[in-house]
Formats: C-alpha cells, sequence, structure tokens
C-alpha cells in the first residue's frame, strides 16, 4: 500500500450537487506523484467539474480531497505555485509576443524555467517574437502549454490539451508530455483522443454520469489484456477470421498449416476506444 505522502491526488466521496442534481456522485480517485492519469468521459460525465475541483477553481458539495497535500477547497499562493494548468480555453492579450506572454506568466512563479527554455519546448522559437493574434490555433495552444509548465508545476492539469492540433502537431506534443514525465511532473489529462490517452497515460479512469465506472491501465481497462483475439490470414478462398482466446496457439497451427509464412497475418484486441465506447453505453 502506497504511503498517502506518495499521493499527489487522493479523493474520497467527492460531490458536487447543482439543485437536486449530482454532477459529480462519489468520486473516490488516487494519483500517485510522477503518474500520467487520464481521465475519460462523454460530454457532461463530470470531469471538468471533477478537475476544477482538483485546482481549487470550483466548491465541492461534500466528500475529502488533497491535493499535493492540500484542500484545494483552502487555497495558498504557495500551494498554488506548485500547479500548473492548461485549460480547454485560452486567457490571452493578444497584443503582446510569444516571449511576452511567457515573461509576464514567468513572474507569477517563485522558480520559473528559464522563458526562451519554455518556448523551445513547446516548439515556438521561431515565433518567439511574434504577437499572439498571428499564430495558428495550434501554435497558440503550445503558448496554452508553455505558461502551464513555466513555473515547474509539481502537477500539471491538462484538459483537452491536443484540441485543433493537426496530427504532427499532436506528435510533438506528445513528446513535450514524455518527457515533463520523464522528469517526475505528475500530470492529469482529459481528452476525447483515445490514442492519446494510450501514448500518454500510465492508467485511465473513466467517469460516466458523474460516477468514476472503473479505473486502470490503457491495455488492461474493460478487460482488454484477457479479451478474444480475432486472428486474420488470407487464405485459397479469400481473408479469413478467427475469434480465440488462444491466439498464440492458432498462429502456430496456421504457420505449420503454410509451411511458415502465414500471408497477411493480423491478430487484433479489442482497442481502447473499442471497450471505452462499451463502458460508457453500459452505464447510460
Amino acid at each position: 500500500m502506497r504511503d498517502m505522502n506518495d499521493m499527489a491526488v487522493r479523493v474520497r466521496g467527492l460531490r458536487k450537487r447543482y439543485g437536486g442534481i449530482d454532477a459529480v456522485g462519489g468520486v473516490d480517485l488516487d494519483i500517485p506523484r510522477g503518474e500520467v492519469f487520464s481521465l475519460l468521459g462523454p460530454n457532461g460525465a463530470g470531469k471538468t467539474t471533477t478537475v476544477e475541483i482538483l485546482e481549487g477553481h470550483r466548491a465541492r458539495t461534500a466528500g475529502e480531497v488533497s491535493v499535493l497535500g492540500v484542500d484545494p477547497g483552502r487555497p495558498t499562493r504557495g500551494w498554488r505555485a506548485r500547479l500548473g494548468i492548461v485549460p480547454q480555453t485560452s486567457n490571452e492579450q493578444p497584443e503582446l509576443t510569444v516571449r511576452e506572454m511567457v515573461g509576464h506568466f514567468a513572474g507569477y512563479y517563485p522558480r520559473p524555467r528559464g522563458v526562451d527554455e519554455v518556448i523551445d519546448a513547446v516548439g515556438l522559437t521561431e515565433q518567439a517574437g511574434s504577437r499572439l493574434t498571428r499564430l495558428s490555433g495550434g501554435q497558440r495552444r503550445r503558448v496554452d502549454v508553455a505558461l502551464g509548465i513555466v513555473g515547474r508545476p509539481e502537477l500539471l492539469f491538462l484538459d483537452e490539451p491536443t484540441t485543433g492540433f493537426d496530427p504532427d502537431a499532436r506528435r510533438r506534443f506528445w513528446t513535450l508530455i514524455e518527457s515533463l514525465a520523464g522528469g517526475g511532473t505528475t500530470i492529469l489529462l482529459t481528452t476525447h483522443y483515445l490514442d492519446e490517452a494510450e501514448t500518454l497515460a500510465d492508467r485511465v479512469g473513466v467517469i460516466v454520469a458523474g460516477r468514476v465506472v472503473e479505473i486502470g491501465t490503457p491495455d488492461q481497462l474493460g478487460g482488454r489484456a484477457a479479451a478474444t483475439a480475432r486472428v486474420g490470414w488470407l487464405g485459397p478462398e479469400g481473408r479469413q477470421y478467427i475469434e480465440t482466446d488462444n491466439p498464440t496457439q492458432v498462429v502456430a497451427e496456421l504457420s505449420r498449416k503454410f509451411d511458415g509464412e502465414v500471408p497477411e497475418l493480423t491478430v487484433t484486441r479489442p482497442t481502447l476506444e473499442d471497450v471505452y465506447l462499451s463502458m460508457i453505453g453500459a452505464q447510460r
């Protein structure tokens, strides 16, 4: 069992009620320090409300919450300086350049990273002198990330960080997040991109109708690791498939049948998206 001091986030019985409706209805959650945790769920499931409570931006109705050892309902300036937040929407000052914007935010923190270092980390060195109004949507999102990491956060909140990114920008963003995680930053990621969660997260949690229905590693969530596999190959009569709980045995038998190489062999199990859609569908 982990010591409580090893937990960046610890939540017990978290509730948020609006009128007679629970937007969050009894969430329990532990996120160890140094982990990348992705919170998944459909729109209106309670993701943003939960994250805003953890960030200290929204009051809870009930429950116990500890973030970096502090109750976010009673935040301090020192505690806020230990967090990095990349919200869904930007709070820009478009008349500033990228360097001026990052430098402005660096002044809020006691030990900020170097401004040019941060700009380079998010891939905006060539745009450092450009005003925000001249940046593309993906470049502006990278400015948001720069503002989130300039203070050397112990815990980084990323809310739909790559919305609007092109594929190349998303891949470069993933590399940045992996480097931050490798340096020991705890990261809480919300995303609608299942491949993003699978690539970046150590564990994922699925929240539906204000409740966490399951938490696990991306490859084990919803029983993925033990799910029936589908083996496919090109036979004399065309493309063929077989569903099996023992794909290794099937592949070995096919290898003997074809005397070595099996034509167009594929072995697949349910994707993270498959099990996610099944889980949220079953809860609705």
